[in-house]
């Protein structure tokens, strides 16, 4: 057995059992001994398994007189592997991937599957052209769940409900965030091949470079961040007392610290192992961190800017996290809710008369979006919200933003980008400023 199929599996099983990010696993400890080559399949077989789940269980589960919920994790977890690759990695024998997948079962402790997994393979595997059915539907068709894509197709309509399904089943391009021109002459003589965003003036695509080798991410200098996610820090703006409300795992920090080094920034989380994470990639400075909840934290109006980055479904990021669309559930859309105008609520408490707090989320769900922002506030009476479209072309005159089309970013008063539309996760901003006393 191949030591990228050992941790695949691995990875997946521990997505699956303590609902850990696969993103976060593919760039830890656990691949540092794998060579390049074996890293690379390893995130292959990850992400696409996670990708393509509802499609490669349907391929299967018809062969077998059970139902897939009462087969053995591992057994589950071995066949979707075996069949992703047959399907999707046509540069891999048939033949091997067969034995892999019999040897994965039986190492993983399942030898009394063997004989199940390797019929099923043997069935599947001059096939496996074809295994994967199409024209049944955007949601089948894309392998997400029916529930999530109407919703998006209410909101948004069927195109672009269809380019967000197709933009997620896709790898997203590295992006980085540099601090300015001597960085990107840095990363050069290391190796490291880059090319400009789409969104911001200080993003990057690379693509080529260990980001681990660099002292400049390390310093915090540099970062792996999506440019939707540089565009709402950017909209916080000029501030000298900054509080970052939900701050883990800490990309809008870190780009705060940066862009704003004589900037005082309070960054809370409510967690101690991910405010650990957020000391990491938020090293500077100019950084205190406070491991509290957002919703108690012990200050009070102190602050001329305040993120509320806050906890959300995350369904615009399915692209680099598939398997959050597999654990969601409607209902947790509204407890989400709950939590966010709480949150929200809580921080608008910390702005100083005149300061400004920007709300933000990666969710493409108006019940944590907008319907969040008229709930907070109702009780907050002295606060205006301020026309997102005002602060994109502030930050264009400036050269912060290059993206030429301001209005298609723009939804209402506030920021919206919707992945396969813009060249980024998806994102909602609202900026809103307290009336002076």
């Amino acid at each position: 057995m191949t030591p990228s199929r050992k941790a695949a599996f691995n990875i997946l099983l521990r997505v699956e059992r303590e609902s850990a990010y696969a993103a976060e696993l593919l760039h830890s400890s656990l691949l540092g001994p794998l060579s390049p080559v074996d890293r690379n399949l390893t995130h292959e077989i990850v992400m696409g398994v996670l990708r393509w789940r509802s499609l490669l269980d349907s391929s299967f589960a018809g062969l077998i007189s059970r139902s897939l919920k009462k087969l053995d994790l591992e057994v589950l977890t071995t066949l979707r592997m075996g069949v992703y690759q047959l399907a999707f990695l046509d540069r891999i024998p048939g033949h091997a991937i067969l034995h892999e997948t019999v040897e994965l079962v039986k190492k993983s402790g399942k030898s009394s599957a063997a004989g199940l997994v390797n019929a099923l393979m043997r069935k599947l595997e001059p096939h496996r052209h074809n295994l994967i059915p199409t024209g049944q539907g955007l949601a089948y068709d894309y392998a997400h769940p029916a529930w999530l894509v109407e919703k998006w197709i209410a909101r948004f309509g069927q195109d672009h409900a269809g380019r967000i399904c197709r933009y997620d089943q896709q790898p997203p391009p590295a992006l980085l965030r540099i601090s300015g021109p001597e960085d990107e002459r840095v990363l050069s003589e290391e190796g490291f091949q880059l090319s400009p965003g789409a969104l911001m003036k200080n993003a990057r695509i690379m693509t080529e470079g260990e980001p681990g080798t660099s002292k400049l991410f390390r310093d915090g200098r540099v970062a792996i961040q999506d440019e939707g996610s540089q565009l709402v820090a950017a909209l916080v703006g000029e501030g000298r007392r900054i509080l970052d409300c939900c701050a883990a795992p800490g990309g809008k920090t870190a780009a705060l610290a940066s862009a704003l080094p004589q900037a005082e920034i309070l960054a809370a989380e409510l967690h101690p192992h991910r405010a650990r994470i957020l000391r990491e990639r938020a090293p500077q400075s100019n950084v205190q961190i406070l491991t509290a909840d957002a919703r108690e934290l012990p200050f009070g109006a102190d602050f001329d800017r305040v993120l509320a980055d806050v906890p959300c479904s995350g369904t615009g990021t399915l692209a680099r996290n598939p398997e959050i669309k597999w654990r969601l559930t409607p209902e947790d859309i509204f407890d989400l809710q709950t939590r966010q105008v709480g949150i929200l609520k809580a921080a608008l408490k910390h702005v100083t008369p005149g300061g400004r707090l920007v709300y933000s989320t990666c969710s493409l769900e108006q019940e944590e979006d907008e319907n969040v922002i008229e709930a907070a506030l109702k009780e907050a009476p002295g606060f205006q919200v301020v026309p997102v479209k005002e602060e994109l072309l502030q930050l264009k005159d400036s050269g912060i933003l290059v993206w030429p089309d301001i209005d298609n970013m723009v939804s209402g008063n506030f920021l919206r980008t919707v992945p396969g539309v813009h060249p980024c996760d998806g994102f909602f901003a609202a900026v809103m400023q307290r009336n002076r006393i």
